[in-house]
């Protein structure tokens, strides 16, 4: 098993919305590719961490660098798995607009990490200190 992980950039027309139905999308994708996984969107910038069978994972990642609704994906790490740190979710996902504070980012992340190992663990906090 691997797992990838992965920060890219909204096209400026990419909205709310339009993330729902990315996330509906990749749930449904995902179930039936058995990957799992955790994508957080902050209004500018995915954040996204998927984990399964190797060929499945990197079928969905060429899928998500074809996805015109977003651009600069930058693969952050990649790496074998004994076992899932995300495995209860097809796509967990969190929104974090303007009503988020600094602190309750950070506490979210940690909250949908704490499984995770610390180097994910960091790259999720970065992510979360944008």
């Amino acid at each position: 098993m691997i797992q990838l992980c992965y920060i890219s950039t909204a096209r400026p027309h990419v909205g709310w919305d339009a993330v729902d139905d990315i996330l509906a999308a990749s749930r449904r994708n995902n179930s039936s590719a058995r990957v799992t996984g955790l994508l957080l969107f902050n209004g500018k910038r995915f954040l996204q961490l998927l984990e399964g069978a190797p060929v499945q994972v990197e079928e969905t990642y060429a899928r998500i660098l074809r996805d015109p609704r977003h651009f600069a994906v930058v693969k952050l790490s990649e790496r074998t798995l004994e076992q899932r740190e995300f495995g209860a979710w097809d796509m967990a996902f969190e929104r974090f607009r303007g009503e988020f504070s600094a602190q309750s980012i950070a506490a979210k992340v940690a909250e949908l990490t704490q499984a995770a190992s610390p180097s994910v663990k960091a790259l999720f906090k970065s992510y979360a200190a944008i």
